[in-house]
């Protein structure tokens, strides 16, 4: 058997065999997902349901058409990702009286789903988003992987369904209106993104991680098929010495991430790794070399500013590991890529790194079809500096209130903004707003770039009525759910819920698509995030050092400077840019005229915004991005 990838799925179910879908209708949702799927394209319609897929062909490039069925053509299939269990799959249903016409991991998708039902899913090892068509039992069942590394949504206008993998197919359907969902909005404005099952849209909804949709004559009932549930090792015993423990951790952690990218690897097309030059990139490269009998092709992003740039790590990496090293300096030509991505995401999303991300998938997809990145290892092994400044905020703490919340933060704000990316003024003012904040509510903090206080004098009345929900509760409430002795744990379980499945792997899912290149995600593997899961916190957040585990199974492997380097991010001069090459886009976007013709804002806070971080005196290079980023993607989505 082989296995394929499948990039863009999209489908109409009609409640009740009212109506059978439209051809036109489904071939234009195909056709707005052609990015993902450029090399294929298939559709089938019967009765009451419609199916489309586009295909980007990684392996089996001759077969794998789709829509997929079983035999009997009673059970239809569109899929997008990729099951690395397929074979061994396979093999089981084989032994269960399934035959099989083709070589494609999709194929055994139908078949589970014949044996085990609904419980299929649970077997399936991978990265996937899908729909299956029970013709027999007239539903449709949606279902995305554990993670989330393989977006779907879906809409019910008039109690139909309809579902693809992104939102801008959904809204050619005509019982779906473009109006915007306001608790969405206000999320986004919040964290940068938004979360949870909402989306920016009223009428269109999110498929949680981890869950199956199941649809049979207009109703709809959601089911949680996988959650991280943190447990002791198996493998390992309690009653062993510590280092030796220590030890039999790096050991097994190391196995199961090569692993993970070893099966990654697969491919009968060119492919390569991102490579940033931190540990995360890194540790993929170096495993990738380990395992792979031809040279790795890596890619890198730099910048002009030197507190950006990382392609000196980067290259040492690639010299070390013998790899074929491409590198592109991004130049900032922001106002015109800023126009091109707010056309390509159909959410906002406000995180500054989605620039360099599309630019390295655009030159990576030059060489290759398929990347592999280090994306997952700050929320497994907790990397960011979030842990760490939650850690200090018990010091801070310590601290007579009158210090907390007046002499330091009047001091602080005194202060100008430090140029570089990694100020420490920035990073101390920072710290001061979520220190001054709750136990509980600190770690959604370190999140945020507008607080409850900066949203009530940004919102306009209208906007600040019709608001409904707090953005934080979520959070709350899986910080809640997941009881565990320590806090890392907790906080490391939100962020796999939260930001890395509606961020980061939205950011690169969105922008490697939009340049037709398939990233796989090792550090993902829903097996190695379980066993890491299981560590205990003190060997991933080591006094004020992160990612220790990680470091201690790769220091034989990586060079010094690499498990020393301070995390630094895939971020862009943001702060800069607004000043310089994006200053006249920001200016005419989030004119006077503009913020109050759009009736979401207060313009003079706005302009104070602006204003002050013109003149240097304040940073709000995030906040003004994320206005201005709202304000390109609502003319390009809802003018």
């Amino acid at each position: 058997m082989c296995k394929e990838i499948m990039c863009g799925i999209c489908g109409i179910v009609s409640r009740g065999n009212r109506y059978r879908p439209k051809t036109s209708l489904l071939e234009k949702m195909c056709r707005l997902l052609a990015h993902r799927g450029p090399d294929d394209e298939g559709t089938f319609v019967d009765g009451p349901v419609g199916l489309g897929a586009r295909r980007l062909s990684i392996i089996d490039l001759q077969g794998g058409h789709q829509p997929m069925h079983n035999e009997s053509r009673s059970v239809w299939l569109v899929f997008n990702g990729e099951i690395y269990n397929y074979l061994e799959l396979g093999r089981e249903l084989e032994g269960k009286s399934h035959a099989f016409r083709s070589r494609c991991d999709a194929e055994v998708v139908v078949h589970a789903y014949e044996q085990y039902g609904d419980a299929f899913v649970e077997r399936l090892r991978g990265m996937f988003a899908l729909a299956i068509w029970d013709k027999q039992q007239n539903k449709l069942i949606l279902a995305r992987d554990r993670i989330g590394i393989k977006p779907l949504y879906y809409a019910t206008p008039e109690d139909d369904l309809v579902f693809a993998s992104e939102v801008k197919p959904l809204l050619q359907h005509p019982g779906i209106r473009r109006s915007v969902n306001l608790n969405a909005l206000d999320h986004y404005l919040t964290f940068e993104y938004t979360s949870g099952e909402e989306t920016i849209f009223d009428e269109i909804r999110r498929l949680p991680p981890g869950h199956f949709l199941t649809y049979r004559d207009g109703s709809v009932s959601i089911n949680k098929y996988w959650d991280l549930k943190p447990a002791p090792s198996p493998q390992l015993q309690s009653r062993l010495p510590a280092r030796v423990q220590e030890m039999r951790y790096c050991e097994q952690l190391r196995d199961l991430i090569k692993e993970s990218v070893r099966i990654r690897l697969r491919s009968d097309v060119p492919l390569g790794v991102f490579l940033s030059g931190g540990i995360d990139s890194s540790t993929v490269v170096a495993l990738a070399s380990e395992v792979s009998e031809r040279p790795i092709r890596t890619f890198s992003v730099g910048f002009d500013e030197p507190s950006y740039d990382e392609l000196s790590y980067a290259r040492l990496i690639a010299e070390r590991f013998g790899t074929q090293h491409h590198e592109f300096v991004l130049q900032p030509k922001a106002c015109e890529l800023a126009l091109q991505l707010a056309r390509s995401l159909g959410e906002p999303l406000a995180d500054f790194s989605i620039f360099p991300t599309f630019m390295i998938s655009r030159v990576a997809r030059e060489h290759v079809k398929v990347a592999l990145s280090g994306d997952g290892g700050d929320e497994l092994f907790a990397g960011y500096e979030t842990y760490v400044a939650d850690r200090l905020a018990h010091g801070y703490d310590a601290l007579p209130a009158i210090f907390r919340q007046n002499a330091i933060p009047n001091l602080m704000n005194r202060i100008s903004p430090a140029p570089q990316k990694r100020g420490i003024v920035n990073m101390t003012k920072r710290f001061i707003e979520g220190a001054a904040l709750p136990r509980q509510l600190q770690h959604l903090r370190w999140r945020m770039f507008l607080n409850q206080a900066e949203k009530d004098r940004l919102y306009s009345d209208d906007v600040k009525y019709s608001l409904t929900n707090g953005t934080s509760e979520e959070n709350r409430i899986l910080l809640q759910r997941h009881r565990v002795a320590d806090r890392l744990a907790a906080q490391l379980y939100v962020d796999l819920k939260t930001y890395l499945p509606d961020n980061i792997l939205v950011k690169v899912d969105r922008m490697s698509m939009a340049n037709s290149l398939e990233v796989r995600v090792p550090f993902l593997d829903h097996n190695l995030v379980e066993f890491v899961a299981a560590i205990p916190s003190s060997l991933k957040l080591r006094g004020l050092t992160g990612k220790y585990i990680l470091k201690q199974a790769m220091r034989t492997t990586l060079p010094k400077q690499t498990l020393k380097k301070r995390k630094q991010g895939f971020s862009i001069p943001i702060k800069n840019w607004l000043k310089r090459e994006l200053k006249p886009l920001l200016l005419e976007t989030l004119s006077q005229g503009r913020v109050e013709q759009r009736g979401l804002f207060n313009w003079r806070y706005v302009n104070t915004l602006i204003r002050e971080h013109l003149s240097g005196r304040q940073n709000h290079s995030h906040r003004l991005w994320g206005l201005l980023f709202l304000e390109l993607w609502l003319q390009a989505h809802l003018d």
